[in-house]
């Protein structure tokens, strides 16, 4: 027979050895639930990425926000001039700064050749160009849908003169007639706002005819015809309804393209006048001073217009595919 003590000090190895196998088990249930979290989070993570357009309605808000705040948070005034600081380069340029202790402060994103801060005239300009394209856009594709709507809805001899001069305007070169204009009449907002209804108001009438052409036979729209409706009631309560998805998405779409033919316009010096800042005449202040080593006075603006119509585009992408059930992902 074993010694008694022999007997007692078994059952204690054995007991220890299960505890340090239940806790080394315990660490790997555990650290496996922590991996399947973080795998979880993390796929979601993507999942939301690929669902919704973060980064650009990101974009879209700072830059809004930026305008729409524009006269409590820019730096400086919209007009404020200070000839020591005429040509100031970004902040980043610390060697430049050291050699002109006169100038009181540094300019974020530089300053002009009169001594304007660059990032407070970009504000400012957005304001002027977004504010110019949201009512411009909202006048053509207003104009633009109705006129699709009635020339689907009632077809004939209105609908052929309509997608005739449909086709005519686009024909047309809009760049050369929004000069003579300008060349005739003088540059104004005013001016601006009528040349950029035209330019947008064509692009609707296709669509919305092409969705009423299709709205037109349905039974709901029958039956309303039976039960007494007029060709109005009929129109406004149930075919817009149904074509609002599709101007949204091509109002979305067409953003982007009126802030580039107002900043061209701006630039070619047929749009805002030269003496109100805009991103276009921000762009087109700065070129001459490209070969001077002055970049930021036009890449910083022309950046801005860069980020703001690409956003707005791919805002538009993904509005078109959860509106159409054609391109709608899963």
């Amino acid at each position: 027979r074993r010694p008694a003590h022999q007997i007692r000090l078994k059952p204690r190895y054995k007991m220890a050895s299960e505890l340090a196998t239940a806790n080394s088990a315990t660490s790997d249930v555990a650290s496996a639930q922590v991996r399947t979290v973080q795998d979880d989070f993390r796929g979601r993570f993507f999942y939301v990425l690929r669902r919704w357009p973060l980064l650009p309605i990101a974009i879209v808000i700072l830059l809004v926000g930026m305008t729409v705040l524009a006269p409590w948070v820019a730096p400086f005034g919209e007009e404020e001039i200070n000839l020591r600081g005429r040509g100031a380069p970004p902040f980043w340029y610390t060697e430049w700064y050291a050699e002109n202790p006169r100038l009181e402060t540094r300019y974020i994103l530089g300053a002009d050749h009169l001594g304007r801060d660059v990032l407070t005239r970009i504000m400012y300009g957005g304001r002027v160009s977004l504010t110019v394209a949201a009512i411009s856009l909202v006048i053509g594709i207003s104009i633009g849908s109705a006129l699709g709507l009635v020339s689907g809805y009632f077809g004939g001899l209105f609908d052929e003169i309509m997608m005739r001069l449909v086709d005519v305007w686009n024909a047309l070169p809009f760049l050369l007639i929004a000069i003579l204009a300008a060349i005739t009449v003088g540059q104004s907002v005013p001016l601006l706002l009528a040349l950029l209804s035209l330019a947008s108001w064509a692009g609707s009438v296709r669509n919305v005819r092409a969705e009423t052409l299709t709205l037109k036979t349905r039974e709901y729209v029958a039956a309303s015809k039976v039960a007494g409706g007029s060709n109005i009631r009929i129109m406004i309560k149930h075919i817009t309804p149904n074509v609002i998805n599709t101007i949204v998405v091509l109002a979305t779409l067409r953003v982007g393209g009126l802030i580039l033919t107002e900043a061209s316009l701006s630039y070619l010096g047929a749009g805002v006048p030269s003496n109100i800042p805009t991103w276009g005449n921000m762009v087109s202040d700065g070129q001459g001073y490209l070969n001077s080593g002055e970049w930021w006075i036009s890449v910083f603006p022309g950046t801005a217009i860069l980020m703001v119509v690409m956003s707005v585009n791919f805002i538009g992408d993904w509005l078109r595919d959860r509106f159409d059930p054609r391109l709608r992902q899963l």
